[in-house]
């Protein structure tokens, strides 16, 4: 993976550099190499590169002094939150500091009355509906790595989860936020009391992956838990019948709360490692509905007409609360199992719900071609694919394979109509791909949005945007130096 490279200036400074940004946030500045070795990645653990240095910041005005100071001296500021990227979206380059959010991870307010809680972004995803749980609430958004990743990050790559079917993602969850922009002002977006009047600013923060601010704060939407939840496993003999399956759900009008999809090589990893009970079958959907007791009957009643009419080996309806638990353990467990067997490199395009079939069968077809396997686990219900691709990383020439497999996946999502990403984000893994979704103009009118927020592309300006298009820029601000 090409990344540009450091500005030999920054890095002959570097000792000057840290020693302005311990004076200004004391205690929190690493610039030990071997410390700063546990920054060389996120979660895409195959390219690595040390940072120059390492800021944990504890509050807003923290980060803008650091911010100040990267600005004043031409520095590369990658954003980071839990470190739980799939794409390599806070991979740093030698010349970069990093600005990590682990330690603002406040409650700020709770308001049950108008159903939102404001955050600081380093707080995790699990811990805001655990911080409301008690009151009957919850935070709805529920990426896999919920457990660890951290709400800045989730605004970031806009991140979804099991039951964004009926939910929606972080969009359509987030009410407000405090960002810092690079110069080292603090911009406040939306708020509690829903869209301010003018352009949706918050709306080109959310998803914008770091390149436009650091978003430290975050008003979030809360929701009141469900009268209650259950969930169906169904298993099928072939994973695209599954997938037909999910379409036949979904143009029925049925809205489950999550519909997710596990075929039989993650099946079987899953059962190895959490002994969740599943089929040893080609494919299964987990779907839940929610509501009082006679809603949940007559929703489930609905889709174990439409399954039936697939042919399902198995159609297995939880009885209770264990059973529930049990359900979804495999699932939340998938990634985990997977990399206990072998490297894998995990994908997110997003497809029409109706192509489901088509691309399945065109990644079995893809998986022979380039002689790799391929495990798929993802949110069938709204189409974001996650192929797993497995591959050996001290085979010589595997990784390479990987990624040229992992980019003929993405490039079919996009010809049936579907896009790059659905909540991992671009990052490094698929910002040469950009092209393949949007044309030069449409690329040109993304990055002037960025000169506006960070006119010297400082901020993670080595993600996203395919490195040739973005170089004049890169280049240009840095001859300006």
């Amino acid at each position: 993976m090409q990344m540009p490279e450091p500005d030999r200036r920054v890095i002959a400074r570097a000792a000057s550099i840290v020693a302005r940004l311990r004076e200004a946030v004391p205690a929190a500045v690493i610039d030990d190499p071997a410390e700063t070795r546990a920054y060389e990645c996120d979660a895409l653990s195959a390219y690595r590169c040390p940072p120059l240095a390492v800021v944990l910041p504890a509050t807003t005005d923290e980060v803008a002094a650091v911010l100040r100071i990267c600005h004043d001296e031409g520095v590369p500021v990658v954003p980071r939150g839990a470190g739980t990227s799939l794409a390599g979206g806070s991979m740093p380059t030698a010349d970069a500091v990093i600005v990590g959010l682990a330690r603002m991870n406040a409650v700020i307010e709770t308001n049950l009355d108008d159903r939102f809680i404001r955050v600081q972004a380093g707080r995790t995803n699990l811990s805001v509906s655990g911080a409301v749980d008690g009151a009957g609430f919850f935070y709805a958004p529920d990426p896999s790595s919920q457990l660890a990743c951290a709400i800045g990050g989730n605004i970031g790559m806009n991140s979804g989860g099991a039951h964004c079917l009926k939910y929606g993602v972080t969009t359509n969850n987030l009410l407000g936020v405090t960002v810092v922009l690079m110069d080292g002002s603090v911009v406040e977006l939306g708020g509690p009391m829903g869209e301010a009047a003018g352009l949706d600013l918050l709306g080109v923060v959310c998803g914008s992956e770091g390149q436009l601010g650091i978003v430290t704060e975050a008003t979030l939407r809360i929701l009141p838990k469900p009268a209650g939840a259950r969930p169906v496993l169904v298993g099928f003999d072939a994973s695209e019948t599954a997938g037909a399956c999910v379409a036949a759900i979904i143009r029925a009008g049925v809205l489950p709360v999550a519909i997710e999809f596990m075929d039989r090589p993650c099946i079987r990893a899953t059962e190895a490692f959490a002994g969740a009970g599943y089929p040893d079958c080609e494919a299964l959907l987990i779907i839940e509905v929610e509501g009082t007791a006679p809603e949940i009957d007559e929703q489930l009643r609905l889709i174990r007409g439409i399954a039936e009419a697939f042919d399902p080996i198995e159609f297995r309806e939880s009885k209770s609360e264990d059973e529930s638990r049990r359900i979804w353990l495999g699932r939340k467990s998938a990634f985990g199992a997977m990399g206990q067997i072998n490297d894998y490199m995990c994908l997110d395009g997003t497809i029409p719900v109706s192509t489901l079939p088509q691309v399945l069968a065109g990644i079995a077809r893809l998986s022979g071609e380039y002689g790799l396997d391929v495990a798929n686990v993802f949110h069938a219900g709204d189409g974001n694919m996650h192929p797993l691709i497995l591959y050996n990383a001290n085979t010589p020439g595997d990784l390479e394979r990987c990624e040229a497999l992992g980019a003929e996946i993405l490039k079919l999502c996009v010809e049936v109509g579907g896009c790059l990403t659905g909540e991992h984000g671009v990052g490094v893994e698929k910002r040469e791909l950009m092209s393949t979704q949007f044309t030069t103009t449409d690329l040109e009118a993304q990055m002037r949005v960025k000169d506006v927020f960070d006119p010297g592309w400082l901020l993670n300006s080595a993600k996203v945007f395919p490195l040739a298009v973005s170089a004049s820029r890169r280049e240009g601000i840095r001859n300006a130096a």
